[in-house]
């Protein structure tokens, strides 16, 4: 099998290496081209040599900063945690205490209206002040008697 002159030609003149022998006697059937192209250098992109000693320390690094950085969190959110209950009982001891001191403060109010509206009343009916109690004798046993 052969190749057409252009497309040999162009392929020489794409790759500079091309082992093929251009000429009119020159023939390569599809194995020995495939056979010549191996042999040909490829030109690849190089990737960078990584150096896995580091790259693994840096892991080893990271791995222990994030956890590190976990239990960081988790104590600061323990302690907030701890924070709040400790205020919430705190309040709950306020709340309970001010409850019963409203429930005080309530009665006396009411007392002293009460109180108030006694006295009031007395001046108003002409009520005095006792200063001496003195007190009656029944002679008979009867304070009044039916007829």
């Amino acid at each position: 099998m052969s190749f057409p002159r252009k497309r040999e030609s162009r392929v020489r003149a794409s790759n500079p290496g091309f082992p093929i022998k251009l000429g009119m006697t020159t023939t390569k059937n599809m194995t020995t081209l495939a056979y010549s192209l191996s042999k040909v250098k490829t030109i690849s992109l190089a990737l960078p040599e990584i150096n896995w000693k580091k790259f693994y320390i840096i892991g080893v690094l990271m791995t222990i900063s994030l956890i590190f950085l976990s239990l960081l969190f988790y104590v600061f959110g323990v302690n907030e945690l701890t924070k709040g209950s400790y205020l919430i009982k705190n309040y709950q001891k306020e709340i309970t205490k001010l409850s019963a001191e409203n429930a005080r403060l309530e009665t006396n109010f009411a007392e002293i209206g009460f109180l108030e509206n006694v006295q009031e009343k007395a001046k108003d009916l002409s009520f005095e002040k006792t200063k001496e109690v003195k007190y009656i004798q029944i002679v008979g046993g009867e304070l009044v008697s039916a007829k």
